[in-house]
């Protein structure tokens, strides 16, 4: 058993409040290997920002459970490096079953999501309130999930979105005990969050998609006043990135994400974690393929690799202050 306090990792309870108290979200970057941690904690240390370090189930079988240990440690100790103590959570993204989040908490994470989103009611209720049970014994916080999101992201896929229903969650967080709630508002995961038929065009000619259920949102708030909301998939996929990868040999077909100034307006409400994950994949990917046709002979991952890196910080700088408001907050 690795305790999380021993690696220098806090939970999200001190800094969902804050968030909440101070009228912004705290960013939860996935990440699956060096390269984006290192930007992630080199853009949260520029901007002085806390961070939820996010990793799935596919992450975790990627880069193994033990390296990711030591990777969490090696990010509380980089930021102290780059010269500021900044608060970063290890959390665990769509956990499916009780065994992955107790895994997860034996491996030092301090914070874990049980997604029982796709089973009846009291099913998602009894799986919570077990993972709730367990991980409070080692002060580890735990996030739910109500309502269903559509799209693909690693082993999370449905076909339809289904609205949360306002009406369960106090009823919900009462009786399972979470720290904090994802819930479905419009939001969905991937990079191709919307059919285009689904969407109107602007003047240029550009996909809008259809706006965030805030009458959903502002419902919730009214019946569970001051508790932490937690937004999943918020990439609002870069049309430039998209640009650049279909450019250089790419097929990035009507992908279409969340504007940006929709999230901002939701990070000013009870929502205090928003989950970005795409737009992380469309920058990297982008910078990839351009060095690569640009300069093919080049081998050097580092060549490659040290590019998305940079154009990945950039990224996570813009969303700590433009969008989320997280900046100098740590």
């Amino acid at each position: 058993m690795v305790n999380y306090k021993d690696l220098g990792l806090v939970n999200s309870r001190e800094i969902f409040a804050k968030a909440m108290q101070g009228g912004y979200a705290i960013p939860a970057f996935n990440f699956n290997n060096m390269e984006q941690l290192q930007a992630i904690i080199q853009a949260c240390v520029a901007q002085k920002s806390p961070v939820i370090l996010q990793v799935s189930q596919g992450a975790r079988k990627y880069a193994n459970q033990t390296m990711l240990r030591y990777m969490a440690q090696g990010a509380v100790e980089y930021a102290k490096e780059l010269g500021c103590e900044i608060p970063i959570v290890l959390h665990l993204d769509h956990g499916d079953s009780f065994e992955i989040c107790k895994s997860c908490i034996e491996y030092g994470f301090s914070s874990v999501m049980i997604d029982g989103s796709h089973l009846p009611y009291e099913e998602n209720v009894a799986l919570t309130k077990k993972v709730v049970d367990y991980a409070h014994q080692y002060d580890v916080t735990v996030e739910g999930e109500l309502g269903v999101l559509a799209g693909v992201e690693d082993e999370v896929s449905a076909e339809n979105s289904t609205y949360t229903k306002a009406e369960d969650v106090e009823d919900f967080v009462k009786k399972t005990g979470v720290d904090s709630l994802a819930i479905s508002i419009g939001t969905s995961h991937g990079a191709n969050k919307f059919r285009p038929e689904q969407c109107t065009r602007n003047e240029e000619g550009i996909l809008i998609p259809p706006p965030l259920r805030f009458d959903i949102l502002a419902e919730i708030e009214k019946r569970i006043p001051g508790f932490p909301i937690v937004l999943h998939g918020s990439s609002s996929v870069p049309q430039d990135q998209v640009a650049i990868i279909n450019k250089f040999g790419g097929a990035m077909k009507d992908a279409i994400g969340i504007p940006e100034e929709q999230l901002r307006q939701a990070a000013k409400s009870a929502v205090c974690k928003v989950n970005i994950d795409s737009d992380g994949r469309i920058v990297m990917t982008a910078a990839v393929r351009q060095v690569l046709v640009e300069k093919p002979a080049e081998f050097d991952p580092r060549k490659y690799l040290g590019p998305a890196r940079d154009n990945l910080k950039a990224l996570y700088e813009h969303k700590i202050i433009n969008v989320l408001g997280s900046a100098q907050k740590a």
